[in-house]
């Protein structure tokens, strides 16, 4: 009788863990249960686990967009559409640098490089501003 009842492991406190704890894996769950003094082997853990029907809902996977996209419409003279790209590298010493690059998309001319350490949001804004 004595054996039987340690075989007869104590799924309470899993299930009780389990439901408080929804994003706790059973290695996680082991680790609680072995400071409140269940402590018992990983394997038969896993098969408790399973066994309660227990796991981690998974979540919820990359939203995609909705329908067919639209083909960006080509500007029809300059000054409609501009591209804006960062390029980075760094000096011979390490620091790295910056440079943002403004081209209109329909004379392919560059309207602007500027090139800096550090290129704050305002900064971007007061030269798009002196671009325009």
């Amino acid at each position: 009788m004595r054996h039987a009842a340690r075989m007869m492991p104590q799924r309470g406190p899993l299930r009780e863990l389990a439901a408080e704890r929804r994003r706790f894996g059973y290695r996680r769950l082991q680790i609680l249960l072995d400071r409140e003094g269940m402590a018992m082997n990983h394997k038969k853990l896993f098969r408790l686990y399973r066994e309660e029907g227990l796991s981690v809902r998974k979540r919820g996977g990359r939203k995609r967009a909705m329908g067919t996209r639209a083909p960006m419409m080509l500007p029809d003279g300059p000054n409609q559409r501009w591209s804006l790209d960062f390029v980075s590298d760094a000096l011979n010493h390490g620091r790295r640098f910056r440079v943002l690059t403004v081209v209109d998309d329909y004379t392919r001319e560059c309207l602007a490089l500027v090139a800096d350490t550090s290129l704050s949001g305002e900064r971007l804004g007061r030269e798009l501003d002196r671009i325009g």
